[in-house]
């Protein structure tokens, strides 16, 4: 269980803090290109879910790295479904059923990662 966990949280991690990173340190212009929903959101809201990815993907890897408290790697990850979930409801009300996609496969690589992250429970 322990090598499926990383097979699945190191990518999801690395997902993460790239995307959260281009959140925290780009403005709206240099991020409308990629995520076309920050004309819709205010900018704030945009840093603070960049922040969470972080601190998520942060969640995902150093808990289970360093064996104290563990079981934040499985919060972590619960965090991230609800930051999918959010994600997914934002472009459902925009009317865009395409872009949901990534959204999809991030909740359940953030799914399977609360599964397998139990193994440190």
């Amino acid at each position: 269980m322990h090598v499926a966990y990383w097979i699945v949280a190191a990518p999801l991690a690395l997902f993460y803090i790239y995307a959260g990173g281009k959140k925290l340190l780009q403005d709206q212009e240099q991020l409308r290109p990629m995520m076309g929903w920050v004309d819709s959101v205010p900018m704030p809201l945009v840093k603070l879910i960049g922040a969470l990815e972080v601190l998520g993907a942060l969640g995902l890897l150093l808990p289970p790295l360093t064996g104290i408290t563990a079981w934040l790697a499985v919060a972590a990850a619960v965090g991230l479904v609800l930051v999918q979930i959010g994600g997914m409801t934002l472009h459902l009300s925009r009317g865009e059923v395409r872009e949901t996609g990534l959204n999809i496969v991030l909740l359940v690589l953030a799914a399977v990662s609360v599964w397998l992250g139990t193994v440190w429970l």
